[in-house]
């Protein structure tokens, strides 16, 4: 059986335990012993870089570590070294704000640093859907009416973003899919039924974390076989697909997590319970001679 070589985790509802806490001692424990393992680790997330980096940096891994960000379409070391971006052209982005505006607030964001990384038209509107990321990321916002403005310089965005209740957002992406815009996007969902709330990106067209991650694999000369990638929602989709070792946490989007069931992927404890850390704790313990955590549902890949 190969071993393992490298670990990909998401950050919102696998690697947290809750909105705006902090990586737990344990998972930080975790991390850090699987890369003194030789273990690469991945950070993968829908959060941009300025919004990773201080959940990440405190757990204290190398500044060479890799972070997935914007759900695949940027991909940078956590010591800001460029590794690969794709951009939403700017034509797509300024057709996608009239097809938006009846579903809900949208929210571009750029590559760049400072106010106007995130570029919305209301910040009232979306501080009634999603307040903890208003109040973490207003240093950032920019407020632009109406927001097709915001494409007046011709600089393109990374991605577009819409949320709203889960029913809602459903829509919003079928009809996005069924629409001329289909062909120039690619979308992915992150759903939270217990707060009815859901986040639909609009992303270049091919990216996802899965791709990001098969990139940087082939780049390290790695087979699926040597991945184990972790996360509990939609948007982690492509991503376990690619991993030869697919893990979801209990605490995952239910339909998510169904169908890990049903492809016989593994189900991790809960992100409140460490989960990330009892899958890395079983990684590690043979390595050290010890014995596998059975805490964890353990199903062989199909």
């Amino acid at each position: 059986m190969p071993s393992i070589k490298m670990i990909v985790v998401d950050i919102d509802g696998t690697l947290l335990s809750a909105p705006g806490s902090v990586v737990s001692r344990r998972n930080c424990r975790a991390l850090r012993d699987a890369e003194a393992a030789g273990i690469e680790i991945v950070v993968a997330t829908g959060r941009r870089q300025a919004y990773t980096m201080p959940l990440i940096e405190p757990i204290g891994l190398k500044p060479e570590t890799v972070l997935i960000t914007s759900n695949g379409t940027v991909m940078r070391t956590m010591a800001g070294q460029p590794i690969d971006r794709f951009l939403l052209p700017v034509e797509t982005a300024r057709a996608l704000c009239p097809a938006l505006r009846p579903f809900g607030t949208t929210v571009f964001t750029f590559d760049r640093e400072g106010p106007g990384e995130l570029v919305l038209e209301s910040v009232d509107a979306l501080h009634a859907r999603v307040s903890l990321w208003v109040e973490a990321n207003r240093p950032w916002i920019l407020e632009v009416r109406p927001l097709e403005r915001a494409f007046d310089q011709g600089e393109a965005p990374v991605q577009g973003m819409v949320c709203g209740g889960v029913d809602e957002m459903r829509g919003a992406e079928e009809w996005l899919t069924e629409s001329e815009l289909s062909a120039s996007v690619e979308l992915h969902r992150t759903e939270y039924p217990s707060r009815d709330l859901t986040i639909l990106d609009i992303l270049p067209p091919g990216c996802s974390k899965g791709a990001a991650l098969r990139k940087l694999a082939h780049q390290r000369g790695l087979m699926p076989e040597e991945v184990v990638a972790i996360g509990d929602n939609w948007n982690d989709l492509e991503m376990l697909e690619f991993a030869g070792r697919a893990v979801v946490v209990a605490n995952g989007a239910p339909d998510l997590v169904e169908l890990a069931r049903s492809r016989r992927w593994e189900i991790a404890p809960a992100n409140d319970e460490d989960g990330v850390a009892q899958v890395i704790d079983g990684i590690l313990l043979p390595l050290r001679g010890g014995a596998r955590d059975h805490s964890i549902s353990q199903t062989p890949h199909p």
